[in-house]
């Protein structure tokens, strides 16, 4: 089965700038999104869930060093290439030190930023699997397959999302607190019964053939992926 292609998120306020740089990634095959402020921007990452982030510095709303130290404050690790004007030394330490991991200074060559996005895609899938595994439990980020031995599971985004975290963190006790920030976000304003509801989803789930539970409850604590 074909990979599908990179999600980027484009999040620039000038129009045209944005959707010159939507066509020319098109044209190279990605999936582009786009926000024209930093609140647009931060919600579409945190929902989307990109490949890379290409982020103006200057936005409205949120800047773009906010947004990027919020996404890094909740363990997101989504490359970041950062659009700004500011050309200074203590300019670039700023935003490295936020969570960028790239620094591209405006007027530039779309020929170089086409560059830096190809070497930090390449990088991520050197480093993050595609497969996460777990007993007889399989989980494929590329085509968001999850099946329990020879059975396909049916998940949706957000099951998808929870059990992926999980499923990268084997045996590891996850305090809610840490599940929340980091599959829904931090400021994740909604029901605080949230978690233990999408728990209860995965494991109809993933027992619906009666096979052991992997999902276990530490009592006042969280949840560990544990056979």
């Amino acid at each position: 089965m074909t990979a599908p292609p990179a999600h980027i998120l484009v999040v620039e306020d000038e129009v045209k700038l944005a959707r010159f740089i939507e066509l020319e990634l098109s044209y190279e095959g990605y999936q582009v999104s786009l926000a024209h402020d930093g609140f647009a921007g931060l919600t579409t990452a945190r929902d989307a869930k990109p490949d890379l982030i290409i982020l103006d510095w200057m936005l409205p709303g949120l800047s773009g060093l906010e947004v990027c130290r919020r996404l890094r404050t909740t363990g997101d690790k989504v490359p970041v290439v950062l659009l700004t004007a500011k050309d200074e030394v203590s300019d670039r330490v700023a935003g490295l030190d936020a969570g960028a991991d790239d620094y591209v200074v405006k007027p530039f060559s779309i020929e170089e930023l086409l560059a830096r996005v190809r070497a930090h895609l390449r990088r991520v899938q050197e480093t993050e699997p595609e497969v996460l595994q777990f007993t007889d439990l399989s989980l494929n980020r590329q085509t968001r397959e999850v099946f329990r031995g020879d059975r396909a599971i049916e998940l949706t985004a957000k099951e998808f999302d929870l059990l992926d975290f999980l499923m990268a963190h084997p045996r590891q006790v996850i305090t809610r607190d840490r599940i929340l920030e980091q599959v829904w976000g931090y400021d994740f304003m909604g029901d605080s019964n949230i978690i233990e509801v999408y728990i209860r989803y995965l494991r109809l789930k993933l027992e619906a053939n009666q096979e052991k539970r992997l999902i276990q409850t530490v009592r006042g604590v969280g949840y560990v992926l544990r056979d």
